[in-house]
């Protein structure tokens, strides 16, 4: 039966280590198996990470063009996938080494709790750790289950699951299968997803346990409609984009990981865990326009990493030692033909591009006395692209970029009281231009002018819960050196290239209060202030934008949520997010209004002997409230809008079968953190 487990202490990993989020110096929020699953719509991440302060998400319904997703402007660049974040699933990364991050391998059906670091995390995680959102799959419960989910809505929309698990004793399984289809609010936005995902977890003896995890994902459609002016917008915010018709644009792939995850002890205090993956991919992307607009990639992504942990004494004072490696490397065949109407024309590039990333980290965190923790960190990073043009015709233009990296960080917490902490911290992030980033607009190779981006966070904060609160505020400065920003070209309009900002600010704010109003009845709030600005950037056309906002973020975010879990097993869940206005270009010429968007769910859940039975409704953009999907930055010829859909719904049930009895502990709650 659904219900709210409150606002108890929780631990979590996100700092490779299980500790409680109110002893680190930084900000992170951490949500639960109820608001990411319970009368879930289960179409992107953004239904459940709402309420993280931060963390800004659009995209939802372009599935062509992936989940956009920014922490504190970390990712705001990207035209596709998600950049400058580093995405984590299971302990296996999801983010390339190359920065380059994507959320169409994730299973939300079978996800447990995600966590998301707000703010540079490089020290831990390396390049593209301008935050990081962690992703932990479910575990099998104690009674063997079986569960069928079936959710239909507007829009053509239908999703189908199929999960089980269980526990043996030695053995913890789960197994998650789903297909999920939808022909989209607007004209050529169909899209077609089939994921399996497993985890098994053994215990091999009193202190080493083994974690396997397989994920498969087939997406044979996910169609793009493009970017639309303000005009077209207003005429038709349904209409696919001219160009993306007539060149059929829309992308497929088909993805297959598998990760190992071993950890053992020595003793008291000592730990060590290693990881190995690989991933093989096989996409396609036709873009609307001719000359190469079809693109091939076929991509294999390995590696390997140790964690090695120490408790003691360091001089009298309690302390914890972590020291790490990790491996990653990326090799992509990459080619592009002729975009003949959708069809395949003549090869115009072929190379193969390899990346490896190589680094190596230390934290140490000391209790320094009864209230004061400090927390100190290095990481070095090698990371080297290597590109081998195989497509002669117009030139030999195989080359080779290697970059270097020190990370530090320091934070100190300081306890008042029972309930309360106090941090400070400097932590740093680097991102450097991922293989698709350093597409040269001359031609093949990469484009040799571009810089890692590089960041320092300043931050004060505090967290204070009680038995029925939780309050959290973040007060942060970022200098950023080399700022990736993207463009278009007139000659290939559709297609991103990169180029570096000279230096730009940021300062915001970030609250996040939540409290049990009753013993049923739930309250959340989050707010961001982003203040984001180019400091200093002359673009490659001489055109200055010095001291204008930085495009793709709103001044002013803010979160409402209220929850209900009734004794009968009835629930209902609302929440409305108002999005500031925003900037669609770097010249700050074209803003995008500011919206006030609601979502609602209810529904109900009983327990039949060893049946489960749960229904569920939802409504999205209760209030028909007109505003975009997306933004796409610095669209050449004012294609920036990508409507939303109008107020939509879906309606689910689902049907659980427990073995030989039921758990009623099984159900897990929301929590945040942050």
């Amino acid at each position: 039966m659904a219900q709210d487990k409150g606002m108890g202490p929780i631990e979590i990993t996100a700092t490779r280590v299980a500790k409680d989020p109110a002893d680190i110096p930084a900000a992170i929020s951490t949500v639960g198996q109820d608001q990411i699953q319970l009368g879930a719509e289960q179409l992107g991440l953004d239904e459940s990470l709402r309420q993280v302060p931060g963390l800004f998400m659009l995209n939802r319904y372009n599935f062509a063009q992936d989940l956009r997703a920014s922490i504190r402007g970390f990712g705001a660049r990207s035209s596709f996938g998600i950049r400058g974040i580093k995405v984590i699933v299971d302990g296996i990364p999801e983010t390339l080494p190359d920065g380059q991050g994507s959320v169409d391998g994730i299973d939300i059906g079978s996800a447990a709790s995600i966590s998301v670091i707000r703010g540079p995390a490089s020290s831990l995680y390396g390049n593209a750790s301008g935050g990081a959102i962690l992703i932990e799959s479910e575990q099998g419960p104690a009674i063997p289950f079986a569960e069928v989910r079936g959710t239909a809505g507007d829009y053509g929309f239908e999703k189908s699951q199929l999960k089980l698990g269980g526990d043996t004793g030695k053995l913890n399984y789960l197994f998650n299968l789903s297909d999920t289809s939808i022909d989209g609010y607007r004209d050529h936005s169909e899209f077609e997803n089939t994921q399996f995902n497993t985890r098994f977890e053994t215990t091999l003896s009193a202190s080493s346990s083994l974690l396997a995890t397989i994920h498969h994902t087939d997406q044979p459609v996910a169609r793009d409609p493009g970017g639309l002016t303000a005009e077209d917008a207003e005429a038709d915010p349904t209409q696919a984009r001219s160009a993306n018709l007539v060149f059929d644009a829309g992308e497929a792939l088909e993805q297959t990981r598998i990760g190992l995850l071993y950890k053992t002890g020595f003793g008291a205090g000592r730990e060590l865990s290693a990881r190995a993956y690989h991933s093989d991919r096989d996409f396609s992307n036709r873009l609307p326009f001719q000359d190469g607009g079809i693109v091939k990639l076929d991509r294999g992504f390995s590696g390997a990493g140790l964690t090695y942990t120490v408790e003691g004494d360091l001089g009298g004072k309690q302390n914890r030692l972590l020291l790490g490696s990790d491996f990653d490397r990326q090799d992509d065949d990459r080619s592009r033909f002729d975009n003949l109407e959708g069809e395949t024309g003549a090869q115009t590039f072929e190379q193969d591009e390899l990346v490896t990333s190589v680094g190596v980290f230390l934290q140490n965190e000391t209790r320094l006395n009864e209230v004061t923790e400090l927390t100190v960190g290095i990481r070095y990073d090698e990371v080297n692209f290597d590109v081998d043009d195989r497509f002669l015709v117009d030139g030999d233009d195989s080359g080779e970029i290697d970059f270097a990296q020190f990370s530090p960080m320091a934070g100190i917490s300081i306890k008042r009281g029972n309930d309360t902490r106090l941090y400070a911290t400097i932590s740093t992030a680097f991102e450097t231009p991922t293989t698709t980033e350093f597409a040269n607009p001359a031609g093949g190779g990469f484009n040799q002018s571009l810089e890692p981006q590089e960041s320092t966070n300043y931050e004060v904060g505090i967290k204070t819960r009680g038995d029925r609160y939780r309050f959290e505020a973040a007060l942060f400065h970022i200098d950023v050196e080399n700022e990736l920003t993207p463009f278009e070209l007139p000659s290939q309009p559709g297609r991103t290239f990169y180029e570096n900002a000279g230096e730009s600010s940021r300062d915001g704010l970030e609250l996040s209060y939540s409290r049990s109003l009753l013993s049923q009845l739930r309250f959340a709030l989050a707010y961001t202030y982003s203040d984001f600005v180019f400091d200093r950037f002359t673009d490659e056309n001489g055109n200055e934008f010095d001291g204008k906002r930085i495009p793709g973020i709103p001044r002013n975010l803010l979160n409402l949520g209220i929850s209900w879990f009734g004794d009968a097993g009835y629930y209902a869940k609302w929440d409305t997010t108002y999005t500031g206005e925003l900037y669609a270009d770097n010249a700050n010429r074209t803003s995008v209004g500011s919206s006030s968007v609601s979502n609602l769910r209810v529904g109900y859940s009983g327990i039949f002997d060893d049946w489960e039975l749960a229904s569920f409704l939802g409504i999205n953009n209760l209030f028909d409230e007109d505003y975009n999907n997306n933004i796409r930055i610095n669209a050449f010829g004012g294609r920036y809008f990508e409507p939303a859909p109008e107020r939509n719904g879906y309606i689910g049930i689902t049907l659980r079968r427990r073995f030989f009895g039921r758990n009623a502990d099984e159900s897990q709650g929301v929590v945040s953190s942050g």
